[in-house]
């Protein structure tokens, strides 16, 4: 008993002793304050984004180009069977099969009109014999009564002239009756020919039809066309065509062999940063799947049209980044993180994100010596910032807020003027670019923009050719207008206003001044 009750009282106090020295031990951590260098030197602006790597040459393995004839009349055909993504394979070996169902049921009726053609055929030929024989008899037996007639009008010739005349009358009926059989007879035979011929047109159609249908069937086992890796085909959506997925006829590719001795990577930039981005910049490329490797590349590709990716508002652009090195283990579809380096300023002074603090769009740091400096600050990148003013080299600041942060006086306040004015000028560069996005822009805005030089970012530096939607360059030698000259005989209208549109007030343009009164 005296036992149990010294375990009850010693297991509280042993709680109680280590909650304590645990509350000592985290106040300790709490005090401790990092401190960092300003550092002087390069200073490299890089933009982050994530990627899939393709092969930049492949090989399409597609359905039977047959499946295009207009006689067979097939828009679709679904996969019934896909090899699994990834699979190598040899040249012919099985790779698909496509759905021979609605194959199957074109091939029915068309075997089904072939009958009906053939019946129609033998018809048209019975009927044009019958009654080209029955002219023929017609004919010959018009023949004969002309004979007749003759032969009556040769014994009158002692009768009357009265009868002379009626067998003369008589025998030119039977002339004219024959004459008129023997055109008839004509007129029929090419009537008939030209019945048989459409007949004959129609049954080798769908003969045809029949024996196209029954080649491209053999076909619907697709098998590769060369050696390599099967790589799914995508669409213009980012799907997969997988089995199930109908392959249309203006596009019968089911999968790719792609060549990985030139792999690129496809990434999409913002419309944010997509202006620091250009064709040539080095990139550094990691892939997901091996943390350890690192490559080099650079941007081959930069959009000019933005687009909206599903799932997404924001409007990003298209960067197509060539991998420099060949590697056997890349592979399509990896995820691979991108550093395009868009810039590298020399001989710069710089410090982590964290180190710098904002308040009232004032820009400072936390010294060693009891300060808080004002700096004016420059471009950054994913962990650091420039430092243009306010601080020397190797000069110590604070990682984070140190205690008693109002003890900090503040210096610097010469550099409040560059920094008021600098903010402000930021301010109306954004607000005229959120102008220019919500105002529609007409044909008229974009023709002068054009020749006035002043397209934003994304906009083809060419000169719009009409209505069809098309650009040509401009004519050597066609005049440039002055920005707002109004082209000779142009009507006169309002700014902002165009025909046939309501006058919108853009919202958010009331422009916002920073607040410097605390800093005293």
């Amino acid at each position: 008993m005296k036992r149990k009750t010294l375990i009850a009282i010693i297991i509280p106090v042993v709680l109680v002793g280590a909650l304590i020295l645990y509350s000592v031990l985290s106040g300790k951590e709490k005090d401790v304050v990092l401190e960092t260098a300003v550092k002087y030197g390069q200073f490299e602006i890089a933009v982050m984004v994530t990627g899939e790597l393709e092969a930049i040459r492949e090989t399409e393995i597609t359905a039977p180009q047959e499946l295009r004839s207009r006689n067979l009349r097939i828009r679709s055909v679904p996969i019934l069977e896909l090899i699994p993504e990834g699979t190598v394979v040899d040249s012919g070996d099985w790779v698909a099969t496509l759905d021979r169902s609605e194959a199957d049921n074109t091939l029915k009726d068309i075997l089904d009109n072939l009958e009906q053609e053939e019946s129609e055929y033998m018809r048209t030929r019975l009927d044009t014999t019958m009654q080209l024989r029955q002219l023929r008899d017609e004919l010959i037996n018009l023949e004969f009564a002309m004979e007749e007639a003759g032969i009556a009008l040769e014994q009158s010739k002692f009768e009357p002239p009265a009868t002379i005349r009626q067998a003369e009358i008589n025998l030119e009926k039977a002339r004219r009756a024959y004459e008129q059989a023997k055109q008839n007879y004509t007129l029929r035979v090419q009537q008939s020919r030209a019945e048989m011929r459409e007949a004959e047109i129609n049954l080798a159609r769908d003969r045809r039809r029949k024996e196209e249908m029954e080649a491209v069937l053999n076909k619907f086992d697709i098998r590769a066309p060369a050696s390599g890796m099967v790589i799914y085909k995508r669409d213009w959506d980012g799907t997969k065509r997988t089995a199930g997925t109908e392959i249309n006829t203006w596009d019968l590719t089911v999968a790719t062999l792609p060549d990985l001795s030139t792999m690129i990577s496809t990434t999409y930039v913002n419309e944010i940063d997509i202006s620091k981005v250009d064709v040539g910049q080095p990139v550094r490329v990691g892939v997901d799947a091996f943390p350890d490797k690192k490559y080099t590349g650079r941007v081959i590709e930069v959009a000019n049209i933005g687009q909206q990716l599903s799932n997404t508002d924001a409007k990003v652009f298209e960067v197509r980044i060539e991998v420099n090195e060949y590697d056997s283990i890349l592979r399509p579809s990896m995820t691979t993180s991108n550093q395009i380096v868009t810039s590298v300023l020399e001989d710069v002074l710089s410090l982590p994100l964290e180190a710098v603090h904002a308040n009232d769009s004032v820009t400072f740091v936390y010294t060693r010596d009891g300060k808080r400096q004002i700096v004016l600050v420059g471009p950054s990148n994913e962990n650091n910032i420039v430092i243009e003013k306010g601080l020397e080299p190797g000069e110590m600041v604070y990682l984070s807020v140190p205690e008693e942060p109002e003890s900090f006086e503040f210096t610097g306040m010469a550099l409040m003027d560059e920094i008021k004015k600098r903010k402000e000028e930021e301010m109306k560069e954004a607000e005229k670019r959120q102008q220019q996005r919500q105002r529609p822009m007409i044909p008229e805005d974009i023709r002068r923009m054009m020749e006035d030089g002043e397209l934003p970012e994304g906009f083809p530096q060419e000169w719009p050719a009409g209505d069809s939607g098309t650009f040509r360059q401009r004519p050597e030698g066609a005049p440039r207008r002055t920005p707002g000259e109004r082209p000779e005989g142009a009507p006169v209208r309002t700014p902002g206003a165009r025909p046939g549109a309501t006058s919108m007030q853009t919202p958010g343009s009331q422009t916002q001044t920073a607040s410097f009164d605390n800093f005293n």
